[in-house]
């Protein structure tokens, strides 16, 4: 639940224009009652994202992203509902009010700050352990590594024993119960007891951007599995949300980042001066991740391990900084394993040089296609032209396209202008379809077709919503009751609810889901709309057809779940069948004001 009461929540919003909002990071332009945009949250070339300062709210066509404005800053700063409330009333020079918490928000924010009072506790433990005797082993792996003490420090490098339960002893000392203790992920309770997570492991204290310590990452001394342990998920530890180094490196001069895999990477590159190193969290890299990056830089290096494992995750991660906007090339290591093999043999100038030459990251991608053919075998050579071709028929601009086909013509020698043929050639025959993309964290996938009843309601709250008159005069054949349970029923009833105070507020109405995906859904259903139509007996017709099917729908669920001795129950539903056959007869023209205002795809008809 938010933290601050629904009145402060309500003034933020309100003081805070939707598109003036948006149109800081989002170039929109006005077409009617709407400003559209391309969309902030996948790769689009024609503007599908719209913007209503009527509603208050946004919607994106083509991948589904939509709600408010508190909605909106959550997607796009990767913010949780708390961080988007405060920066929004930053921006509006509203003083937040301090109340006194609930119950609830009293204990998780207790709850969170012990976890935080415990990580910060075994950090401290861990860095002294390093640096003492029965830490030898430790900084014997750490300086055989050829790490400096000053950049021990700068981590906060540490070192558990071979003993599973000094640190559990040390933290009940301080006075943890082994409730917080096991809700931190530091210490593991079974029915064994219990012990610590990270004994006889060299530790890696993983830091937010703002350099509290949220969870630790493991490696074990000697032989043992797993070689490297991470925290679980926390109240205060998500993978997805944060990346390793990254609270130093958001600091760094230089404009972009370099994308590595493990600790020890991102440590000796900042030992060697490569001050921007992050890495992700022991897990694959995802749109979280690019997100977060894209905070901070437009522009990432990959720079990853040069077997294939390493190969493979440059090649998922490519595609998710694409999606974000990221600009990113790939650095060669090759012949070295990684960044801190390369480093130690080579030095930071010959690093520098790999930096300044690293490779396109989708011609590197053309690269790896290359490796499952044969090109000696002309079969083999034709089957890659065609896979390269699919591959550029990705970029929508024809510009772009032309630019790779020149690249990829030039690198394996073949003629520009056949290269160029292949490409429109299957374009033609595909219709230029191209691939879905992965969406942003937050934001859900592409919409899969809607069944013919979803799509009914959806319309047809869109039209209650924005239509006082049709609402009067919709008021005695539908009711909340008449939508499926879930969010389209709450939709619904809060629709009708405002309706008795005043007028509804699409806005705020979205602002009740706390689910992201129920956010956008929501979103979508006051930005549906009927195929075009153009006459005033068409509209009268949708109109018709909209409401006898959502009735008979309400009509039949009700009749399966009626209990044989629910007589105002079935009173109703005999009420609703007589009122049927009424609408069958009915010219729905004398519903539609005079000024109509059911929409269609091209905007409001009059």
């Amino acid at each position: 639940m938010p933290y601050y009461s629904e009145q402060v929540i309500d003034e933020v919003r309100a003081a805070n224009d939707i598109v003036d909002v948006i149109s800081s990071c989002v170039r929109l332009q006005k077409k009617g009652s709407q400003y559209f945009g391309l969309c902030p949250f996948h790769n689009e070339k024609t503007p599908s994202f719209s913007v209503s300062r009527d509603k208050q709210m946004y919607y994106c066509f083509g991948c589904g992203a939509g709600g408010n404005v508190i909605t909106f800053q959550m997607q796009y700063e990767n913010n949780t509902f708390q961080e988007a409330v405060e920066s929004l009333a930053g921006r509006a020079g509203i003083t937040l009010p301090r109340r006194e918490a609930s119950g609830q928000e009293r204990r998780e924010a207790d709850r969170r700050a012990k976890i935080m009072r415990v990580n910060k506790e075994a950090a401290k433990y861990f860095y002294a352990q390093l640096r003492m005797e029965q830490g030898k082993a430790g900084m014997e792996y750490f300086t055989g590594r050829g790490i400096s003490p000053e950049t021990m420090q700068k981590f906060g490098l540490g070192y558990s024993t071979k003993y599973s339960g000094n640190l559990y002893q040390y933290l009940r000392g301080k006075g943890f119960d082994d409730g917080v203790l096991r809700d931190s992920g530091v210490i593991s309770i079974d029915g064994r007891g219990a012990h610590d997570r990270f004994w006889n492991r060299v530790i890696f204290p993983i830091m937010d951007v703002g350099s509290h310590v949220i969870g630790f990452g493991g490696r074990v001394m000697g032989k043992g599995e797993p070689k490297y342990l991470n925290s679980p998920e926390t109240m205060v530890f998500d993978k997805s949300r944060n990346l390793y180094g990254l609270n130093l490196a958001r600091m760094s001069r230089r404009p972009y980042l370099l994308l590595c895999e493990g600790y020890m990477d991102v440590i000796a590159l900042h030992q060697a001066g490569f001050d921007n190193a992050v890495a992700s969290l022991g897990t694959a890299f995802t749109p979280g991740h690019a997100n977060l990056l894209k905070r901070y830089t437009k522009e990432v290096y990959c720079t990853f391990d040069s077997d294939g494992a390493g190969v493979k995750a440059a090649l998922r991660a490519i595609p998710i900084l694409r999606e974000a906007g990221i600009t990113s090339k790939v650095v060669n290591m090759e012949p070295y394993k990684d960044p801190d093999e390369f480093i130690k043999a080579e030095g930071a100038e010959r690093y520098q040089e790999r930096i300044d030459s690293a490779q396109n990251s989708f011609l590197f991608e053309i690269g790896a296609l290359e490796r499952e053919y044969d090109l000696k075998d002309p079969e083999g050579k034709t089957a890659f032209f065609r896979a390269a071709a699919e591959k550029i028929l990705r970029f929508e601009e024809e510009l772009e396209r032309d630019n790779y086909i020149e690249a990829v013509a030039e690198k394996y020698q073949v003629g520009y202008e056949n290269l160029r043929k292949l490409v429109g050639s299957i374009g033609s025959r595909a219709g230029m379809a191209r691939q879905p993309r992965p969406l942003k964290s937050g934001v859900r996938e592409k919409k899969k077709k809607e069944d013919g009843m979803k799509q009914s309601q959806k319309l047809m709250l869109a039209w209650l919503a924005d239509d006082p008159d049709l609402f009067e005069a919709m008021k005695p054949y539908i009711q909340p009751e008449d939508f499926e349970d879930g969010l389209y029923r709450k939709v619904a009833e809060e629709v009708f609810a405002q309706y008795r105070d005043g007028q509804p507020d699409p806005a705020k109405i979205i602002g009740l889901f706390t689910d992201g995906q129920q956010q956008s859904e929501a979103a979508g259903i006051f930005h549906a709309r009927l195929p075009e139509v153009t006459t005033r007996e068409e509209k009268a017709k949708a109109l018709k057809e909209t409401v006898i099917r959502i009735k008979e729908n309400s009509i039949g669920c009700r009749s399966r779940q009626l209990e044989p001795t629910d007589m105002e129950g079935l009173q109703k539903l005999i009420t609703d069948k007589k009122n049927m056959q009424k609408l069958h007869g009915t010219d729905f023209c004398i519903f539609l004001p005079n000024e109509d205002k059911i929409e269609t795809t091209n905007g409001r008809m009059k």
